[in-house]
């Protein structure tokens, strides 16, 4: 305990000073090395990573990040924090083992999906706590609304290769609004390219926000067990680490706060938690800080460059304070974003839509931004939504897409593909940020797929056989539509009277039900993958001739086949024929 008690000790007070070597290290190269993640696993013998990150980066781009370390002595909650109701403070306590209550119960959340979803990797909701703490101070101590979305937008620093990795815009500024350069987002500090494909949607809004705290927890988690690592070993925990933000004081400074945190926290009300004061781009300063959470001789910035929240504006209806002069002063108006702009939202262009089942829809979804004065507005960000009962998905089987109108003001969807679930459905347009805004609803429909054409696909044998007998091939024939193969596509076969006459023959060839009674006509058929439908074995009774069957299929295509029935043969003794039903 003693040698343990010296470290965090000598580790407290080198904090400023391990951070600066931090930098210096990011700084010999624009891109952050992630070497060290990858030997680790190579030698667990686990895989690197997939297509699916092609960002090249890990979470966070190496962002910044905050350097405090947890208090000495273990905290000291209530015996039942679990009792307390969520938004009750606790008296018993180090004021460093409060979380916000929103923000815990993103974390507890994330851990219970993950343990259904990925049980082997034994995540413990205490890891992303950690993190979470360590990347952003739990969401600026809490500044989230009901919904788990922060007040304010949490930036990590423009990843220009300034002491920082280069990474270049790679979401058009959708989520960081830098159309330039890559920033780390939300309380999680994920970078927009990673983002891209570790986002999930963790308070089921049907949106993958970073700025989410329940979306960027469950995200964090997902990331953290991407690669099927146990992280109740401490070398795989280890590695998981170093895989979010591949530094060996990152790996120490969560370690120690994952340590914390298992020995007991506690719920704090929203907007209450404990903020950092030191983060590892800041240099060295062994001055006392003059200022909570500013080291004392630390000189503003124009533009806070990094992982420290961005101050959110007040409230609505919050009045300013005077400025210590006491002379009151009026603040200058905010200009209106764009966003705030809008009006409503208008079709531009979107016809009919329909397709088939499993196939795109020849046509796109495009909305216009508008002002109350018929203006066209860019920059704005509209979230398309599938509403209704349906399998069809955007692009990468997402059921929402969220897309920046361009210069014209007009957003366009993604491409729409159609599930199996035939009928109507919506697609809904709404203005991110602006639920003011009307909703602007698209109709589309689904048909049931179909052949336009079909061909006799059977053996060259003629399809005949002697009374009482049994057809030697099946019937087998090949739906095609505008020339390709029909999958999927229902038919029914009947044994009808004739050309003009489709009512159901009672004599001749016959099909055998489970019970093995005679049947005229099946229904419930389907094409497969490669557009054929083999009928079941044919049979015939006792009357002789040539009779037709009549194949059809959705879309209209159909197909009559001759089937000839002979005198027995003498020689031979036929069973009796079965009862016909149709």
């Amino acid at each position: 305990m003693a040698a343990h008690f010296g470290r965090r000790l000598r580790k407290g007070a080198a904090t400023t000073a391990v951070a600066a070597a931090a930098v210096a290290a990011l700084s010999a190269s624009q891109a952050p090395s992630v070497t060290a993640d990858q030997d680790n696993r190579a030698a667990a013998g686990t895989s690197t990573p997939g297509p699916e990150e092609g960002s090249g980066h890990n979470a966070t781009g190496n962002s910044p990040y905050y350097t405090d370390l947890p208090p000495l002595n273990s905290p000291n909650p209530s015996p039942s924090p679990s009792s307390s109701p969520v938004g009750t403070p606790v008296a018993q306590g180090e004021a460093e083992a409060g979380i916000p209550a929103t923000v815990l119960d993103a974390y507890k959340r994330a851990e219970a999906e993950l343990r259904t979803a990925k049980p082997g990797c034994n995540l413990p909701w205490e890891l992303l706590a950690a993190i979470g703490k360590v990347e952003s101070g739990q969401a600026r101590g809490g500044q989230v609304d009901a919904n788990g979305n922060t007040l304010g937008r949490i930036l990590g620093p423009q990843l220009d290769g300034n002491g920082f990795a280069l990474i270049k815009d790679t979401d058009h500024g959708q989520y960081d609004g830098n159309s330039q350069y890559d920033q780390a987002v939300g309380p999680m500090q994920f970078i927009p390219s990673t983002w891209a494909w570790a986002g999930r949607d963790g308070n089921g809004d049907g949106a993958k926000d970073p700025n989410n705290v329940y979306d960027a927890a469950l995200a964090a988690g997902y990331y953290l067990c991407r690669y099927d690592w146990d992280l109740s070993t401490q070398a795989e925990l280890d590695r998981a680490i170093l895989s979010y933000n591949n530094s060996q004081d990152y790996l120490d400074t969560v370690l120690s706060w994952l340590e914390y945190y298992r020995k007991g926290t506690h719920s704090v009300p929203d907007g209450a938690g404990h903020l950092p004061s030191h983060r590892s781009d800041e240099p060295a300063d062994p001055k006392p800080p003059s200022t909570p959470g500013k080291p004392a001789g630390s000189k503003p910035k124009p533009d806070e460059p990094s992982g420290t929240p961005q101050p959110s504006p007040p409230a609505s209806g919050t009045p300013t304070p005077p400025p210590a002069s006491g002379t009151p002063s009026t603040p200058p108006a905010t200009p209106p974003t764009p966003t705030d702009t809008v009006d409503h939202l208008a079709n531009a262009g979107t016809g009919t839509l329909s397709a088939m089942a499993g196939d795109a829809f020849s046509g796109k979804i495009s909305t216009r931004a508008v002002t109350k004065l018929g203006k066209s507005v860019g920059k704005v960000r509209v979230r398309f939504t599938l509403v209704g009962d349906t399998d069809a998905t955007f692009a990468g089987g997402e059921s929402v897409a969220t897309v920046t109108t361009d210069t014209s003001g007009v957003a366009v969807a993604p491409t729409l593909t159609a599930g199996e679930k035939t009928g109507e459905f919506t697609v809904r347009a709404t203005v991110v940020g602006r639920t003011a805004v009307k909703a602007l609803d698209y109709s589309v429909k689904v048909t049931p797929r179909a052949a336009d054409a079909l061909t006799d696909a059977s053996s060259d044998a003629a399809l005949t056989c002697p009374a009482g007998g049994e057809f030697a091939d099946p019937v087998t024939v090949k739906a095609t539509y505008r020339g390709a193969a029909a999958d999927g596509v229902a038919a029914t076969a009947t044994l009808v009277k004739s050309v003009l006459d489709d009512s159901v023959n009672d004599k001749g060839p016959y099909f055998k039900n489970a019970d093995g009674d005679a049947v005229r006509t099946l229904t419930g058929l389907v094409t497969d993958e490669n557009g054929q439908l083999k009928l079941p074995e044919l049979y015939a009774d006792d009357t002789t001739g040539t009779f037709l069957l009549k194949i059809t299929t959705t879309g209209g295509a159909t197909l009559t086949v001759r089937l000839t029935v002979t005198e027995a043969d003498p020689s031979g003794s036929p069973s009796p024929s079965p009862s016909a039903s149709s």
